[in-house]
């Protein structure tokens, strides 16, 4: 498995997929053909049937155009077999092409090839199965986040801080924001005023109106093109954050604990981004928002002094009960119902550690296996409800201009 500095990245929504993985990979192509007449991008599968409502255009123009023209061509009717989202970049020179690359946005920002020509995989993980971790964890009197400490660079806590920081900033950013988000639904932010409503009822209601508030502030911050952290994805970039800060203000826990969570829900991330895949155009929204809660779970569980096996225990729970979920963005935006369900998992996540927390953590079904059913369930779906807009809630809502 690679470092958590490859599952958690800052930058600007909404898509991981869509927008920062071309970006990326815009820039890296750049660097291979600085110079050119002109460039044409092909995009395909769900990158091109969703890419205008998730800015991958925009996205690709932003690092090429101020070298030479762009042209973008739109087939979402070709898949490639190695990942649904490929890219064929080409730079034209004297009417002909003079060099092409054809790379992959496997999700959380991350690009790859069957050669991997530019990224090399660093795994510094020699163990990618939480049972093996577990039981590592057993013999060793330790717990997951200090296999991640024993894992990855001294400067991890540094960047596990930067991390929080950015998250932070982008709770506030929501929180603070007003107005309609951009593109054809007409979104209104609602964060702010899950805030306000938090203080007129009881505990319970309270409590959870405020973690849908901080959710939802991540959320639209993402919808607008905003910064945010992939966690693991940016359209999952809600759960994790609103999890963590709700339960900091509630329990008043020190930073140092919160960067040991954030690393706990790093390693859940990690083993299915490493196992299966947290992309949603490959495995649905089970990938993103499924695995986002399952991290968020087992942050939470070790926040409340959950044990390893309790810790997997909810996280297991969290993304076995996102199982076959459905990637089907209403006009291809990461508005609905990707901004509702960061709040509802961010819920769901509490509920899960909750519920690890009171039992032993003895359990059926392990966070290794869920993960390898979400893979096979999420290759079984159809293309339709793996965010290509062309099925589901996408092609069933009536959008009235």
């Amino acid at each position: 498995m690679q470092s958590l500095k490859e599952l958690y990245k800052i930058g600007n929504g909404p898509s991981s997929s869509h927008t920062m993985g071309p970006k990326k990979a815009a820039e890296q192509f750049l660097l291979r053909a600085p110079k050119a007449d002109s460039y044409r991008v092909t995009l395909y599968g769900s990158l091109a049937s969703t890419g205008k409502g998730h800015l991958t255009d925009i996205a690709i123009r932003a690092v090429l155009e101020p070298i030479a023209p762009v042209e973008i061509l739109w087939r979402g009717d070709i898949v490639h077999e190695f990942h649904t989202n490929g890219m064929l970049f080409e730079a034209i020179q004297n009417g002909e092409v003079a060099d092409s690359w054809l790379v992959y946005s496997v999700g959380g920002g991350s690009i790859a090839s069957p050669d991997m020509p530019y990224e090399i995989k660093n795994d510094i993980y020699p163990m990618s199965h939480i049972e093996d971790i577990l039981r590592w964890c057993d013999s060793e009197g330790k717990t997951l986040w200090e296999y991640v400490g024993e894992c990855e660079d001294d400067d991890i806590w540094d960047f596990l801080d930067e991390i929080w920081t950015a998250m932070r900033r982008t709770l506030d950013n929501g929180l603070n924001n007003d107005g309609v988000l951009p593109g054809c639904l007409k979104v209104a932010r609602k964060a702010g005023t899950y805030w306000v409503k938090s203080k007129e009822y009881g505990t319970n209601v309270s409590n959870r109106s405020r973690l849908y508030s901080y959710a939802l502030a991540a959320s639209e911050e993402n919808a607008s093109g905003g910064e945010v952290v992939t966690a693991p994805t940016c359209g999952s970039c809600g759960v994790l954050p609103a999890v963590l800060h709700h339960l900091e203000k509630l329990n008043d826990y020190r930073r140092i604990r919160i960067l040991r969570a954030l690393a706990t829900a790093g390693l859940i991330g990690n083993i299915a981004k490493t196992n299966a895949s947290i992309s949603g155009a490959e495995v649905g929204c089970q990938g993103e928002i499924g695995v986002a809660c399952a991290m968020a779970a087992a942050a939470a569980c070790q926040l409340m002094g959950g044990t390893p096996a309790q810790i997997e225990y909810a996280a297991e729970m969290a993304l076995e009960h996102h199982l076959g979920l459905t990637c089907d963005p209403v006009c291809g935006l990461v508005q609905i119902p990707c901004i509702e369900r960061n709040a509802v998992a961010a819920a769901r996540a509490i509920d899960s550690a909750t519920f690890a927390i009171l039992s032993d953590g003895k359990h059926h079904v392990s966070y290794d296996k869920v993960v390898a059913v979400m893979k096979e369930t999420g290759h079984n779906l159809p293309s339709l409800y793996r965010e290509t807009a062309d099925g589901g809630l996408a092609k069933h809502y009536e959008f009235k201009k």
